[in-house]
């Protein structure tokens, strides 16, 4: 396989971990049910059990900011806390999370006019930074890289649709855009992405 071909399948070694660790010693559900009631020692197990994955998909949605993606991290846990009794537990906690980050970085993009992007030629990847070989000979670590380097409008719709796995659909609809924007952004961060893991 290609180092390009991971991106064009989209079998990028990048998957999200928001399910299946939720059976330590005192389950989530009793966990979250003693959060809602105001135990805020519950909601610190809650936060220490999350907080990796939530930072990693924050770090991935700010493009590798780690400061940026601190802050996110700390928007969604203070959402969380503020917002426990309108989980219902119809899903994961976890999904609930991660719907949580999506939303929050959504609204801080919309309220910071960070959404009216400047758009690049499809020919002038200038801005994206070129790699040598030696950089490094992961993949996993490349692709981390060209994807943090990508134009934000680029990254956003990739890591929703590529590594989150929302439809397009879905993500206009969360970006306030057409369907046609995200698909042509979807599009130019695979071609971006091809072409820097290519160099």
């Amino acid at each position: 396989m290609t180092r390009h071909s991971a991106v064009r399948k989209s079998t990028i070694p990048l998957q999200s971990e928001w399910s299946g660790n939720e059976s330590k010693s005192e389950s989530s559900a009793a966990l979250v049910g003693r959060a809602q009631n105001g135990d805020v020692d519950a909601f610190e197990l809650i936060y220490n059990e999350h907080s990796g994955r939530v930072y990693a998909l924050c770090l991935r949605l700010m493009g590798g900011e780690q400061t940026a993606a601190t802050e996110l991290m700390q928007d969604v846990f203070v959402r969380a806390w503020k917002n426990l009794a309108k989980f219902r537990g119809e899903s994961a906690f976890s999904s609930w999370l991660h719907r949580l980050a999506v939303n929050a970085m959504l609204e801080n993009a919309r309220s910071d006019k960070r959404r009216v992007e400047r758009v690049l030629p499809m020919e002038d990847t200038s801005q994206i930074g070129a790699f040598s070989p030696g950089d490094s000979p992961d993949l996993r670590i490349d692709l981390e890289r060209a994807i943090a380097r990508l134009p934000a409008g680029a990254r956003t719709a990739f890591v929703l649709h590529d590594i989150e796995g929302y439809q397009h659909k879905e993500i206009a609809a969360q970006l306030g855009v057409a369907v046609g924007t995200v698909k042509a952004q979807v599009h130019r961060a695979h071609k971006l992405l091809i072409q820097a893991l290519d160099k």
